[in-house]
């Protein structure tokens, strides 16, 4: 069983009253980041459908890091949700930091994606 600490379960609630003002559209899908102590995460969905259209981590085969869990790593895998999105003709999205703070590593991979030529 997954023992729940009151940092996370703060993070689940501050991400849940984000998404009440955030939707992502087909026109304007979402740009969901999850950060973990080893790892980052990125998706693109699009919640009318409830699919995810692509994604990016540290945990994949391309990705070419020393280390996966700091800011240089999430710059890399915003670089890689950028070129994902464009290869799927998505130019603009609507950022979801889940529940963290736009700070370090978050904001890293939000830049990444900004020079990878996502508009947020």
């Amino acid at each position: 069983m997954i023992k729940k600490t009151a940092k996370s379960v703060a993070r689940v609630a501050r991400h849940a009253r984000v998404r009440k003002n955030i939707s992502g559209t087909a026109e304007r899908p979402r740009l969901s980041v999850f950060r973990s102590n080893k790892h980052m995460y990125a998706q693109i969905i699009d919640d009318t459908k409830g699919v995810t259209l692509c994604a990016a981590s540290t945990m994949e085969a391309g990705f070419d890091g020393e280390y996966s869990g700091n800011a240089e790593a999430a710059k890399k895998v915003g670089l890689m949700i950028a070129k994902k999105a464009e290869e799927k003709g998505i130019k603009a999205v609507v950022f979801d930091r889940g529940g963290f703070i736009y700070h370090g590593r978050v904001k890293e991979l939000a830049e990444g994606a900004r020079e990878g030529g996502l508009e947020f």
